[in-house]
């Protein structure tokens, strides 16, 4: 394997291997994986070639430098163009596809605008769409379509020589479209992250990496095409839609192109609990997917013990189920688990809704999931408020420095220095620099326990509660939530927090039905959290926003429904318009 610590930027690398092993089946995007005909194989040296004749392209209008935005689905010509920009010294800006959606387009929008890009690249498939939208936006900017197999060169290119600290590339967070953030990845954060993966998470000589995650997100940019193409991996590839189509897919993919480490967030694994045939496990082999990574969401006890369960007559085992915790603003990595069953906490509801992670006296309480211990990282756990360092075993925002974390926000001072330049503020020897997840947690035994996000925990009458325990619990138990998303929300009625459940069901019914589904909630909400469900609102399918990435944007529905814009097919409890008055009054 190339010298990933000591090599000076990712080109070197990558150029090495198209010396070395120039031969070997880097990637393999696959359309169907039951039809293996479909698969299209790329080597290191087709990579190369093909990479030095986009960076020519790029640079006949672009200098290094500038920024290029990169509007490719999952396939070898997205990887065409990211390794085309680093040859060029250009730096990439992986985003998700303008859609039909205003939400998408402004999203790709802001971003375009943000990275102030000089160039975009797109495939064929796709040029009259993103065409259409660059002239909409008034982006008069170069549009190149990547080639995979292109003419010879007629003169000899010497690829960019960066330093390790130089800006690699921009990793856009998920979130608001008014406010996007680019997370500064450079090099060297690059070469550590595959280490770290490469080490830590090891897979058998010949296996890949790969599945589906799309590749604006870092887990599938960092974890599925960087990591395995710098370490000297294979790579398999699928699209989200084909995986959101047949989830089996997923799994044949796997087993297929024996795949040893694939993640994915944890509604991925519950998709699969639910939409893949009961009699169709038995022909999938997965006893060699030996790093089953959870990721990007919280990760869910019940869910990894089910999967572990419904899969094992593929050959699955508990110890290749692989808790993990990672960040854009870290480049990728965290923590993470290796080797071992998932480790889980069952801890006191009531301590843990105070701050506090205590053992469950009577075994019945919260399953806290250990994404393992920090990777190439220092972790503390800190009193958000305050600033203040806290005692092991209690809950409060994950602090994180080491070389992993990326060199702030693009362009973005303000931003930067609240996120990444703090001290510990009761350790008079701290020296600062320290990141600010925004995520809350506990550090046990040296694991990490993450509990939920600062900015989506609700505080009812005293105690913390995470919407995403509520939203679980309410589709595990209400099989018309099945395959949904939801999202519960606390809005303010003078100094009381009330709580609203907003939940897609699977298919319209009948409202009798649906009165019925809506009691059926509050009642669990009831006995398994001791809360008063105020309101529940029913939804068609795709109603509750997310992200790109997947992720339920919490923030976005509270406003929704504070200004009486969502459409539900079913709602009783606390009116809408009394929470209209209500925010109205606070913005006022």
């Amino acid at each position: 394997m190339a010298d990933l610590s000591g090599a000076p930027n990712v080109v070197d690398v990558l150029t090495e291997h198209a010396r070395t092993r120039g031969d070997f089946r880097a990637v393999a995007i696959v359309p169907d994986p039951s039809d293996p005909a479909s698969t299209r194989w790329t080597t290191y040296e087709q990579l190369d070639r093909a990479a030095r004749g986009c960076a020519v392209d790029l640079l006949r209008s672009c200098r290094p430098g500038d920024r290029a935005l990169l509007l490719l689905p999952n396939s070898a010509e997205f990887v065409v163009a990211l390794l085309g920009c680093f040859y060029a010294g250009l730096v990439p800006v992986p985003s998700s596809m303008p859609g039909r959606y205003k939400q998408d387009r402004r999203r790709v929008s802001a971003i375009a605008g943000d990275a102030e890009i000089a160039a975009v690249l797109t495939g064929s498939d796709d040029l009259d769409d993103v065409l259409a939208w660059t002239e909409a936006e008034s982006l008069d900017v170069p549009l190149l379509v990547p080639d995979i197999d292109p003419a010879p060169l007629t003169e000899p290119f010497v690829p960019h020589a960066a330093d390790p600290h130089d800006l690699a590339l921009l990793q856009y967070t998920s979130g608001s479209t008014s406010d996007p953030r680019g997370a500064q990845v450079t090099h060297r954060n690059l070469l550590l992250n595959a280490l770290a993966i490469d080490t830590h998470l090891p897979v058998r000589e010949g296996q890949r990496y790969g599945g589906w995650i799309p590749n604006y997100h870092d887990m599938g940019l960092m974890g599925h095409i960087l990591t395995p193409l710098l370490a000297g991996r294979g790579i398999a590839l699928m699209t989200p839609a084909a995986f959101l189509r047949r989830p089996r897919a997923w799994l044949e993919l796997v087993d297929q192109y024996d795949i040893g480490l694939s993640a994915a967030p944890n509604f991925a694994y519950e998709l699969c609990l639910t939409r893949v045939p009961e009699d169709s496990i038995a022909d999938l082999d997965l006893s060699r997917w030996t790093r089953t990574i959870s990721g990007s969401e919280p990760v869910k006890a019940s869910v990894l013990e089910a999967f572990a369960e419904r899969f094992a007559p593929a050959g699955l085992r508990p110890e290749q189920l692989t808790p993990c915790y990672g960040m854009a603003e870290t480049t990728l990595m965290i923590s993470t688990t290796s080797g071992r069953a998932p480790r889980v906490l069952t801890v006191d509801s009531d301590a843990l809704g105070t701050g506090r992670v205590a053992p469950a006296a009577d075994g019945a309480g919260r399953a806290l999931v250990s994404c393992g211990a920090p990777r190439h990282l220092e972790a503390r756990i800190v009193d958000p408020a305050t600033g203040d360092a806290l005692p092991e075993g209690s809950v409060g925002e994950i602090w994180l420095r080491g070389e992993l974390v990326v060199a702030g926000y693009w362009r973005n001072p303000g931003a930067t220095a609240a996120t990444f330049g703090n001290r510990v503020a009761n350790d008079p020897a701290d020296v600062g620099g320290w990141l600010r997840t925004g995520d809350l947690g506990a550090l046990v035994d040296g694991e990490v326990y993450v509990t939920g996000r600062i900015k989506e925990m609700m505080i009812v009458r005293g105690r913390n509660i995470y919407p995403h325990d509520i939203e679980h619990e309410l589709r595990r138990q209400h099989e018309e939530l099945r395959e949904t998303v939801g999202s519960v929300v606390s809005v303010a009625v003078g100094a009381e927090e009330r709580i609203v459940v907003i939940h897609e069901v699977r298919r319209r019914a009948q409202d009798e039905e649906l009165a019925r589904l809506a009691a059926g909630m509050r009642l669990t909400v009831a006995r398994e959290f001791g809360l008063r469900a105020d309101a529940v609102l029913l939804m068609r399918r795709g109603a509750v926003r997310r992200t790109t990435s997947g992720k339920v944007q919490r923030g976005a529905m509270q406003a929704l429904y504070a200004d009486g814009e969502l459409e539900p097919l079913w709602a009783d409890g606390y009116p809408a318009a009394q929470a209209v008055a209500v925010a109205a009054g606070k913005r006022g």
